[in-house]
């Protein structure tokens, strides 16, 4: 199932299984480039924006699933991913699944030995922009799983966004993408507290972000971690420029001007725990980036 990937070849066909707000984008993505693209929801009337655009809405899972060698799945998550594909198990046999739900890096590894099971090739794959993205090429899709099927398929997946290929276990999209998730919360949790903070003295968060979003977060924070990624692998963590033991004071700092000027506390406090936690467990001498190696050992349960 190689496809034709000059540019004088037609578009492969492709069929989309789940319509919701990220499916729906994907097939416009198809039917942009030429794909002939079959669709199939549970709910078949959120096809019909698409079926005026020229996409088939399969009768049956059965009947989608045959129309394409690539099946594009995006539901809710792998419980769904069954649920939906089990009774086309046998019409899949020699296709290729590529799922974009969510879910964890276990479920995609079981989801693999369910493909094996059925004799389908399978891509797990993670969506790291919103809908309105799909279908640029700078637009980042993740993938993991084996790579000849990922080459095999590059012009489909180069559809809907740009595609970067992590490795073969297949859990390692889905992990990126809850990673990358939790980097965004924390991220936002950080600047809307110290947005809460600042306006306190009447500064709005617009006129904030002049300072901690154009200068502060690319300038400082994102330029250092940067430098410093190497030295994180290393477990190099030296405290020639500022010790784990200072970052606890500027933590105070942070727990007690909260508590004065009435925002909540809880985040600065938590941060402050794992720095206390991180000093009792040997590291006071370190930089803060010794919090890694906390970090990468499960805590107290909450």
């Amino acid at each position: 199932m190689i496809e034709q990937q000059s540019a004088d070849q037609k578009r492969p066909p492709v069929t989309v299984v789940g319509l919701g707000p990220m499916g729906a984008a994907l097939a416009n993505a198809f039917l942009d480039q030429g794909h002939p693209t079959t669709v199939w929801n549970r709910s078949p009337g959120r096809a019909d924006s698409l079926v005026a655009r020229g996409a088939h809405l399969a009768g049956t899972i059965a009947e989608a699933v045959s129309a394409s060698p690539v099946v594009v799945v995006c539901v809710k998550d792998y419980d769904a991913v069954y649920g939906v594909l089990a009774p086309a198990a046998d019409a899949l046999s020699g296709r290729v699944v590529v799922n974009h739900s969510s879910g964890t890096p276990k479920q995609a590894r079981e989801a693999v030995d369910w493909a094996d099971r059925h004799g389908v090739e399978y891509l797990d794959g993670a969506i790291m922009v919103p809908p309105f993205a799909v279908g640029k090429p700078d637009s980042v899709f993740l993938y993991s799983g084996p790579r000849a099927v990922f080459d095999a398929h590059r012009v489909t997946l180069e559809t809907m966004g740009g595609p970067r290929y992590l490795g073969a276990d297949p859990g390692l999209a889905v992990l990126y993408n809850t990673a990358l998730l939790g980097l965004m919360y924390a991220s936002m949790n950080g600047f809307l507290h110290a947005a809460a903070l600042v306006g306190t003295a009447g500064v709005g968060a617009e006129t904030f972000s002049e300072i901690a979003l154009d200068w502060f977060a690319p300038d400082v924070v994102v330029r250092y971690l940067r430098a410093q990624a190497s030295e994180i692998d290393k477990r190099n963590f030296p405290g020639t420029l500022g010790t784990m033991e200072m970052n606890l004071t500027a933590l105070e700092h942070i727990v007690h001007t909260s508590a004065e000027q009435g925002v909540d506390a809880e985040l600065p406090a938590l941060l402050r725990a794992h720095a206390q936690r991180a000093i009792a467990e040997g590291y006071a001498g370190n930089n803060y980036l010794a919090m890694f190696e906390v970090l990468s050992k499960a805590g107290p349960r909450p």
